[in-house]
C-alpha cells in the first residue's frame, strides 16, 4: 500500500473516564496538526471508562504516530484501529426544514419514508427530521435535502462503531 495516500480510518479509544481526557486526546490532535473527522464519547458498561470512536484522515506513517501517541497517554487504557475491522458504525443526524409550503412538506415526509428515517416534530410551516444512517448515507441525505429545499439547518454528531460478530457487518 502507498504509505503516503490519504485514508479515512477509525480508532476506538478506551479511556479512563475523568475530568480532562476529551482535552488531553483533542489536544495531541490540535497539537500535531492531525486531520481529525469526527470525535464521538460515550461512557461504557464500566462507568469509569469511556469509548471514544475517533475518525481520521491520515498516510500510514500518520496513522502509525497517532496510535503510538494514544497509547503512551497515562489515561489511555486501550487503542483499537478499527479500520480494516468489520464494524456496524451509525452517525445521529437532525435536519430542520423551515418556511415549507404543504407541498414542501409532503415531499419531507417522502424523503423520510425513503430514508428510513422519522419525522420527530413538525408545524405549520417546518418538519424535524432525525437520521441514524452510516456517514455516507447522511451525506446523500444531506446532499438531497439541499438540494429540495431553500432553509434547512443540519446537526450533525460524530460517528459511533462497534465491531461486528461476523466478517459480514460492513
Amino acid at each position: 500500500m502507498d504509505s503516503g495516500k490519504l485514508k479515512n480510518r477509525w480508532i476506538a479509544l478506551y479511556v479512563e473516564n475523568q475530568v480532562g481526557v476529551l482535552a488531553k486526546v483533542s489536544g495531541l490532535f490540535s497539537g500535531k496538526s492531525y486531520n481529525l473527522q469526527s470525535l464521538t464519547v460515550g461512557t461504557t458498561e464500566h462507568e469509569d471508562i469511556s469509548r471514544m470512536t475517533i475518525g481520521v484522515s491520515s498516510d500510514d506513517i500518520t496513522f502509525e504516530q497517532i496510535k503510538k501517541q494514544l497509547n503512551t497517554m497515562v489515561e489511555v487504557i486501550k487503542v483499537v484501529d478499527l479500520t480494516d475491522t468489520p464494524i456496524h458504525m451509525k452517525e445521529v443526524l437532525f435536519a430542520k426544514i423551515k418556511k415549507v409550503t404543504p407541498e414542501e412538506k409532503a415531499e419531507a415526509y417522502r424523503i423520510a419514508q425513503a430514508y428510513e428515517i422519522q419525522v420527530i416534530d413538525t408545524d405549520l410551516d417546518s418538519v424535524l427530521l432525525e437520521s441514524t444512517l452510516t456517514e455516507r448515507r447522511n451525506n446523500d441525505l444531506c446532499s438531497l435535502l439541499r438540494r429540495t429545499f431553500k432553509h434547512i439547518d443540519i446537526v450533525r454528531g460524530g460517528a459511533v462503531a462497534i465491531e461486528g460478530l461476523s466478517t459480514s457487518c460492513r
